[in-house]
């Protein structure tokens, strides 16, 4: 079972819609933001650190063959390899069922991050329009379900995701890219929406697009459709880091080992708190990271790191 924000984000966006505001309840006292908000949010962050447990329970991972990808190790490390070269990486629909079927294979494994990568001259040219001519409205829309599931997928699992970009990505190719934890792009990469330059509107991967990038730039590469070269992505933050192509798996290597530092319990704990609470208003959103935080804060790794720090020696954790 992977880690998911969706435990304690739709119950928080209820609470949201039907609570009286939270200053409110602050200012009339104490008790009264115990009672209305504080409570639910301790069961949820009960619920999600118990799943965590679940999820992060060691395992070997598992080894399959894939038509469209390659999935391998490195250490602690996996990394996802799309390898559909003669077909720019597209995501038809049974590469989006392999990735997300290996994404969850190794976030319930022993790895500590994954690496996405592309083989071939595209990282990822976005849906295979082949998938979609003479599709029917109902066929479309499982389509582009598939898609968004593949999304959830790459934000639900434990580890940090690291997209590797050494070349275009595109489209759903665009929105896999800002769907990732993290991204480290070569100099050779670009990145685009290119529906606004023809007649379907890039309107799903905006979704991640928009949640990566201030509202002016994702809707300049929306409206567009031009491409935007690696450094600009970087300063724009759609991406990382933009590095020369020869430096691109050192750098991303290097991105993915200082952001699984830690235990993997805290770290996977961390990111699921972020994707819940990202999706709040500010009241709400201190209110369950605040929950979250506290709980953490009971665990002996936790204690553990507190300890080591005042007595200035290094931590033990129980836990890798």
């Amino acid at each position: 079972m992977n880690v998911t924000a969706n435990d304690t984000r739709n119950h928080a966006l209820n609470e949201q819609a039907t609570a009286q505001p939270l200053h409110a309840c602050v200012v009339r006292g104490s008790s009264c933001f115990q009672r209305q908000h504080l409570k639910p949010e301790r069961q949820a962050s009960r619920r999600l650190q118990r799943k965590l447990q679940r999820t992060l329970n060691p395992r070997p991972l598992p080894m399959p063959s894939y038509q469209h990808l390659e999935l391998s190790t490195d250490g602690p490390y996996a990394t996802i390899t799309m390898n559909r070269p003669q077909r720019r990486n597209s995501l038809q629909r049974s590469h989006m069922h392999e990735l997300i079927e290996a994404f969850k294979a190794v976030g319930q494994s022993d790895a500590k991050g994954i690496i996405l990568a592309g083989r071939g001259p595209v990282f990822c040219s976005g849906h295979d329009f082949a998938d979609l001519i003479g599709a029917d409205l109902g066929d479309m829309r499982s389509l582009l379900q598939t898609c968004v599931e593949l999304m959830h997928t790459i934000q639900s699992v434990p580890q940090v995701v690291v997209a590797k970009v050494h070349a275009l990505a595109t489209a759903a190719g665009c929105q896999l890219v800002a769907s990732c934890d993290l991204a480290v792009a070569a100099d050779t990469a670009a990145f685009s929406l290119p529906g606004g330059k023809g007649a379907w509107f890039c309107h799903t991967p905006l979704v991640a697009v928009a949640r990566a990038l201030p509202r002016k730039r994702a809707l300049e590469m929306a409206f567009t459709g031009d491409e935007v070269d690696a450094a600009t992505a970087a300063q724009w933050g759609l991406i990382n880091q933009a590095v020369p192509a020869a430096q691109l798996d050192a750098a991303t290597q290097a991105l993915l080992e200082r952001a699984t530092r830690g235990t993997r319990f805290a770290k996977g704990l961390g990111k699921a708190t972020f994707y819940a609470q990202v999706e709040l208003d500010q009241p709400r959103a201190y209110l369950h990271a605040l929950e979250v935080m506290a709980s953490h804060g009971q665990t002996p790794d936790a204690q553990e790191r507190m300890r080591a720090f005042v007595e200035k020696r290094q931590p033990q954790f129980s836990k890798p």
